[in-house]
């Protein structure tokens, strides 16, 4: 079998992040948590640019969406203001103030006398972090990276081209001012052909996490040289058990749709039980139906509703259960029980996030253990599945996979371990013929 064909500029560019991550690996928390703050000040200090850039993106990623290269909900990912850029500084802070996840010692067992085995947290080393649309992915990544001690490779979508450039420069630019870390710590490339080079590598990328479009995530799954953590689709469930509590049905129903419709954790399917209130029911399309939601709903649902004509609804089809529409539309079916409920969102989900709305808690756990999924709620919002959120600072993408990471993954998605042995002229070989025992002494950590 052939290697693959790598250009000498890519494998320089690689190189030198691998020794970065070297470098990375040994970097005190403190410096780490110093370069996010300068970061942080450095967004701030720079949004003038920062928008102008954005602005020239937003002009050609509306040109891309009327020609229908570009969708509505990516168009609007490419856009920044100054709220986003401030969340963006204060990610970085908060990302600061987060324990190192790098060299903990998560086990540690006596052998013997004079030779102690440890299990320590390390970075996993160069990643390269695929994404589109949008360009806060730059400052989210660039943080968590460097607080776990790991290179990054970005490559945007050229939808977010001039953004992408000006904060993965400043990014550079503060790595270079703090005189402390290598600036290739975080690197930008730009076109498809490099990234087409780089997923071939095996031995120079420790991980790949592309974020964006179904077909992105495919294409990189397949083909890949090296491990893969993302997920290819967002199609979460809300289901309103016949025990909802009336508000709480309102409130989770509408904030998971309508809260930011174009992103990953937004519902798709709402599920309802046959037995609850069609009066409710009613009213809580209504208020989606007010709020621009497209409505397709299954046939039971069709009948629960013709009491209610000023409802505006949709026949679903089968592929309806398995879109993810990151827009203002919604599907809706009746099912007979939680166990229908179960089934369905087994069947035609994307093991991302699903939530229950009931006040029967045995019921709640029972979904909880039962539902596939990386994210289980009860009576919350599916929109919580997200790294900030859930505490993590930020996040790197959402995994809904089994191995290594698993929901939003911030810092500690990126840290893998090592086992470090301190002995003292130890051999093997002392053991051997049962001439001494090993301990195997678990040693009590702080």
């Amino acid at each position: 079998m052939n290697s693959p064909q790598i250009s000498s500029e890519i494998r320089q560019q690689v190189q030198k992040s691998r020794e970065a991550s070297l470098f990375l690996a040994n970097l005190d928390n403190s410096v780490k948590n110093k370069i996010l703050h300068d970061l942080a000040k450095s967004l701030r200090e720079n949004s003038a640019e920062i928008l102008a850039e954005n602005s020239r993106d937003m002009a050609e990623a509306e040109k891309m969406q009327e020609s229908g290269e570009l969708s509505d909900s990516a168009c609007k990912r490419v856009l920044l203001n100054e709220d986003k850029l401030e969340q963006m500084a204060k990610n970085c802070e908060s990302v600061a103030a987060l324990p190192d996840p790098s060299g903990q010692v998560l086990q540690a067992t006596r052998l013997d006398e004079g030779l102690e085995l440890f299990r320590v947290s390390c970075p996993i080393g160069v990643i390269l972090v695929i994404f589109e649309s949008r360009p806060d992915v730059v400052i989210q990544i660039s943080a968590l990276a460097l607080k776990s001690g790991n290179a990054v490779i970005l490559k945007g979508g050229k939808e977010a081209l001039n953004s992408n450039r000006v904060l993965a420069g400043l990014v550079r630019k503060t790595l270079i001012a703090s005189n402390s870390a290598p600036e290739n710590s975080v690197s930008l490339v730009e076109s498809r052909d490099e990234v087409a080079e780089l997923v071939k590598m095996s031995a120079e990328l420790d991980l790949i996490i592309p974020r964006g479009s179904n077909e992105l995530v495919q294409h990189i799954q397949k083909n890949a040289q090296v491990p893969v953590l993302g997920h290819a689709d967002g199609i979460c469930h809300v289901f309103l058990d016949e025990a909802a509590n009336e508000a709480k049905s309102l409130e989770v129903t509408l904030d998971s749709k309508l809260d930011y419709p174009a992103v990953c954790n937004a519902s798709e399917t709402l599920l309802v039980h046959q037995n609850f209130s069609d009066k409710l029911l009613a009213d809580i399309l209504q208020e989606l139906q007010d709020a621009g939601v497209e409505l397709r709903i299954c046939t039971e649902t069709e009948k629960r509703l013709q009491n209610f004509p000023q409802l505006k609804l949709k026949s679903a089809v089968e592929e309806d259960w398995k879109t993810e529409y990151i827009d203002l539309i919604l599907a809706v079916k009746s099912v007979k029980s939680a166990e229908a409920a179960v089934q369905h969102i087994n069947h035609y989900g994307s093991k991302h996030t699903d939530s229950i709305v009931t006040e029967n808690a045995e019921l709640a756990e029972w979904f909880m253990n039962t539902v596939d999924a990386a994210g289980v709620f009860w009576n919350a919002s599916t929109r919580f599945s997200d790294g900030f959120r859930y505490g993590l600072g930020a996040e790197v993408g959402v995994s809904t996979g089994k191995i290594h990471a698993r929901g939003p993954v911030g810092l500690d998605g990126l840290v893998i371990y090592k086992y470090k042995l301190y002995g003292n002229g130890h051999g093997v070989g002392r053991y051997s013929n049962a001439k001494r025992e090993l301990l195997h002494e678990n040693i009590a950590l702080d």
